[in-house]
């Protein structure tokens, strides 16, 4: 049960994170563009108005998508509650890698709004 435990708290590191900096960067994107923290790409830097839609796009999809991560991670660890510690370390890790999927699949969703959004140059279409 402990080792359960251990992986359900592992598993939920993801979502947790793209609920809590979602909300974050939907409400409050860094104020300067900066190399360190924030949604970094090349069309995000390119000035402030594709920083800030960047933020709130990608922060918005994070939100919905970090709910739906939880909520999918929840019911498979509940399906592997006292089985054996192989069987929840694989299911564990499954889970892991497919939260991964949403977490990176924002950064085409969120650049194609960007594409859609802002000329190359940056200036708004």
């Amino acid at each position: 049960m402990i080792f359960w435990i251990f992986m359900l708290v592992m598993d939920l590191l993801i979502p947790l994170t793209m609920l809590v900096l979602g909300k974050y960067f939907s409400q409050h994107a860094p104020k300067q563009i900066n190399m360190v923290f924030g949604y970094r790409t090349a069309m995000s830097m390119k000035n402030q108005d594709t920083w800030q839609f960047a933020h709130h796009y990608c922060g918005k999809l994070w939100v919905r998508w970090g709910i739906a991560v939880l909520l999918l991670t929840l019911l498979v660890m509940l399906g592997v509650i006292n089985r054996s510690t192989d069987i929840v370390g694989t299911v564990g890790g499954v889970v892991c890698m497919l939260q991964l999927i949403p977490m990176l699949a924002s950064i085409f969703f969120t650049e194609r709004a960007l594409k859609r959004t802002f000329a190359p140059d940056g200036q708004l279409r």
